[in-house]
């Protein structure tokens, strides 16, 4: 089995703006928002800024202050951070950043964390957050806009943990996952946590820069430290919201290999990879993304599968088939906002195209799999599982957290479909 490491860059052809499907996921660190949508993300800004001057006066005398005086609190909301030698039990109950060091880097070289929320069950959540993706210099250049170069809105979003909603919400009873220990794997390189490259886009130009797609390195850092912390786990939840669905997808063959007694369910939360056909072949390359293939399973082992042949349905179906005794699964909205806007500026045609080719997809991974499951939703909202709606939105007559609540304890489920999509994958499994 592959374990991620750096690995050098050989020259590849420009990436087409795929999994640019969250490219506008991310709210801008300076506070602005860096486009209509900030999906995939748990970290919106806090108001003010939490870097700024503390607002004290140097000049003035603190006997004179008394009561008047703000007191500021510099507590950041989470706790640490922490080497990655530390133990779970030694972990606050709030979120926890570590810094796992080593070979692990943000694209434009600052440093990568990971965050952990102890629970108080033996389950797991591993999620992929999502953003955006890079692949030239324009896009590369414009970083906050594209993609999150850093993790500092991840730190500050965090911090701020009574403002989370969704399954990060631990004071909502009907949340599933309150009781979980929660593993939140950031994302920073633009490569939908599958690089391992390090590319310089226009080389010698004026727009020359440098970029570290180490997405993989980064994500297998996090998950050394889930996999010596949570040796025997009953259950793992496997998801992500945009690029973060990818990742979950990406990732769930090795958990799914590393944890063979445990209960593992995938849900990707709006990654459906509606893309052009010839996404893998400038993609993968670009990221020198091949090695997240598991090369364990035969019909994805890239070294005898072309990765041109492959598809994201295929990899659902192959992945499910390989795995019969897990679930994987997709969540969509029937006309998703984001990923219809990104499918347009690829030469799609409209929301009628991405809807209809959304439900080719996720037929063609029910058929591969009988274990493959997807929960398709009414509107256009992208992503669900950072927000309120996670409770509310419905398909089918089912509500999503009711389904979500049975997938993850192992009752069965069909698939839904919201009653008014015109679709010819309407009306259940």
């Amino acid at each position: 089995m592959m374990h991620f490491v750096r690995r050098a860059m050989t020259p590849a052809a420009t990436l087409l703006c795929l999994f640019a499907f969250a490219c506008t996921d991310d709210v801008d660190d300076t506070g602005s928002d860096a486009g209509s949508d900030t999906s995939g993300d748990v970290t919106e800004d806090t108001a003010g800024d939490t870097g700024s001057d503390s607002g004290t006066d140097s000049g003035t005398d603190t006997d004179d202050a008394g009561a008047d005086t703000d007191v500021i609190d510099t507590d950041p909301g989470y706790s640490g951070p922490f080497e990655p030698t530390v133990l779970v039990d030694e972990l606050d109950e709030r979120w926890n950043e570590i810094l796992p060091g080593g070979d692990t880097i943000c694209s434009r070289g600052s440093e990568f964390a990971f965050y952990v929320r102890p629970g108080t069950v033996n389950k797991v959540v591993v999620e992929f957050q999502g953003g955006g993706a890079c692949w030239d210099e324009l896009t590369c250049g414009l970083a906050d806009a594209i993609f999150n170069p850093d993790i500092s809105s991840t730190r500050r979003g965090l911090g701020d943990a009574g403002r989370l909603t969704g399954i990060y919400d631990r004071d909502n009873a009907e949340n599933p996952f309150r009781d979980w220990h929660h593993v939140y794997i950031p994302y920073c390189t633009g490569d939908i946590h599958w690089g391992n490259a390090q590319r310089t886009y226009d080389e010698g130009g004026s727009g020359e820069v440098t970029i570290n797609h180490f997405g993989a390195v980064n994500a297998q850092a996090a998950l050394d430290w889930t996999y010596a912390n949570f040796d025997d786990p009953d259950t793992v939840f496997v998801t992500g919201c945009s690029a973060g669905a990818y990742g979950s997808l990406g990732w769930a063959p090795y958990i799914m290999e590393h944890y063979t007694d445990a209960e593992i369910y995938q849900m990707g939360d709006c990654g459906a990879g509606i893309i052009t056909e010839d996404f893998f072949e400038e993609s993968f390359p670009a990221w020198n993304a091949v090695g997240i293939l598991p090369d364990w399973i035969p019909a994805l082992d890239p070294n005898t599968v072309s990765y041109l042949d492959l598809s994201i349905p295929v990899l659902y179906g192959e992945l499910g088939k390989y795995y019969p005794q897990h679930i994987v699964s997709q969540y969509n909205t029937i006309a998703d906002n984001n990923q219809t806007f990104y499918f347009e500026a690829m030469g799609g045609s409209g929301v009628d195209a991405w809807s209809d080719a959304m439900v080719a997809s996720i037929e063609e991974a029910s058929s591969l799999a009988d274990n493959f499951y997807a929960f398709i939703a009414a509107g256009d909202q992208h992503c669900v599982i950072p927000y309120e709606e996670f409770y509310s939105f419905e398909a089918d007559g089912v509500q999503l957290v009711d389904w979500v609540r049975d997938l993850v304890s192992g009752e069965e489920i069909e698939s839904r479909w919201c009653d008014t999509c015109v679709s010819t994958g309407e009306g259940g499994d």
